[in-house]
């Protein structure tokens, strides 16, 4: 019997309520494939500052070094948004666990079932057969990160701020790998995305893409396209990407776009890959849907839990090795939004409508 160790961070608002129904599904898929659960829940976020006084507390930040995966729900929302910006939940809590765990790699996938079409503000005849598409960014170097970064005031009483965007050679091709490796398990084709007509670091990121695919996978189709153009062209047709992937701020952007045209977050998981191993030798990862925490929505029981359980299903994939049993999940969702119409409000278009509960029930049927 194969041992889970995880830490659980469900977050505020709905983060908890979704974060119940993953667990209930992981539960459903241990007893079936005779594999144990360890976990420990812990304050994050909101959370966090309400009980400890700050968005990532020691005892937390511990915890999750003494697992081997995070699962993560949703941080922030209105009660805490006064507070100043670097002590707000989503950058005080986010940034940090990025940090401590060197989380660099973002993997999220831009999945539109066929069924689901109505949630797209694209034109179906755009999209006709729905949307499959991931994006894959840098998430602790460049712009966000770089130094100095800084807020002066100059002699004649302006203010003026400073942001450092900065990459290293071994960064770009870091990212670079994680793009090649899941480009190999789908359509072997690979858009790397910059602004080498403009920026410095994005010259340098071209420069080292291309080597590094020239010496390391010749197999793999690769193209480049500017930041602007990728935007526009996710609009026009995203399925003329297969893996798309570049530095932080452009990641940000585009996979929020993605998102979108994707229709709803309560779809859309999402992986933080980090450069060390678990003790099982496999990536650590931080796991968390791509939605945020809906305060308007929660306590209702109303919320869409599937981006949160595909996401644990994605730490099962990489954190642990076990495809074929988050494959297994993947199809459960699937089968329950599509082929049993199961629909929460956020992708019911007009259609009935069930709970949290119910829809993760209904995934949990479909599991056997």
């Amino acid at each position: 019997m194969s041992t889970l160790k995880f830490a659980v961070l469900p977050g505020d608002y709905i983060g908890p309520e979704v974060m119940t129904e993953a667990l209930r599904v992981l539960a459903h898929v241990a007893a079936k494939e005779n594999l144990t659960l360890s976990y420990q829940v812990a304050d994050v976020g909101g959370a966090g500052i309400d009980n400890h006084g700050k968005a990532l507390p020691d005892s937390t930040l511990a915890l999750a070094r003494e697992a081997d995966a995070i699962l993560f729900g949703s941080v922030g929302g209105p009660k805490w948004e006064k507070l100043p910006p670097k002590e707000q939940p989503e950058r005080a809590a986010l940034l940090p666990l990025r940090k401590a765990f060197n989380l660099f790699a973002n993997i999220r996938p831009g999945l539109l079932y066929k069924d689901l079409l109505d949630a797209s503000p694209l034109k179906s005849e755009r999209i006709p057969n729905g949307i499959d598409i991931v994006c894959i960014r840098e998430l602790t170097g460049g712009i966000y990160f770089g130094q100095p970064k800084t807020t002066t005031t100059l002699e004649n009483g302006e203010q003026q701020a400073v942001d450092t965007m900065v990459y290293k050679t071994s960064e770009i091709e870091r990212i670079a790998e994680v793009a090649a490796v899941t480009a190999k398990a789908r359509g072997n084709r690979v858009c790397s995305v910059d602004k080498a007509n403009v920026l410095e670091t994005s010259v340098l990121w071209r420069k080292v893409v291309v080597d590094y695919f020239a010496k390391n996978h010749p197999d793999i189709a690769l193209s480049h396209m500017y930041v602007d153009n990728a935007a526009m062209q996710l609009a026009r047709d995203p399925n003329q990407f297969d893996v798309l992937f570049t530095e932080n701020m452009f990641g940000d952007i585009l996979s929020d776009e993605m998102a979108v045209i994707c229709g709803s977050l309560g779809m859309l998981s999402s992986a933080s890959l980090g450069t060390g191993k678990n003790s099982l030798e496999l990536p650590f990862g931080l796991y968390e849907p791509a939605g945020g925490t809906a305060p308007d929505i929660a306590g209702k029981g109303i919320a869409n839990p599937c981006a949160q359980i595909l996401s644990a299903a994605m730490m099962l994939r990489y954190s642990f090795g076990l495809d074929a049993v988050a494959a297994k999940i993947e199809a459960a969702v699937r089968k329950a939004v599509t082929e049993d119409g199961f629909r929460t409000g956020d992708i019911a278009f007009g259609k009935p409508t069930v709970g949290t509960k119910a829809m993760a029930d209904a995934i949990i049927a479909n599991l056997g």
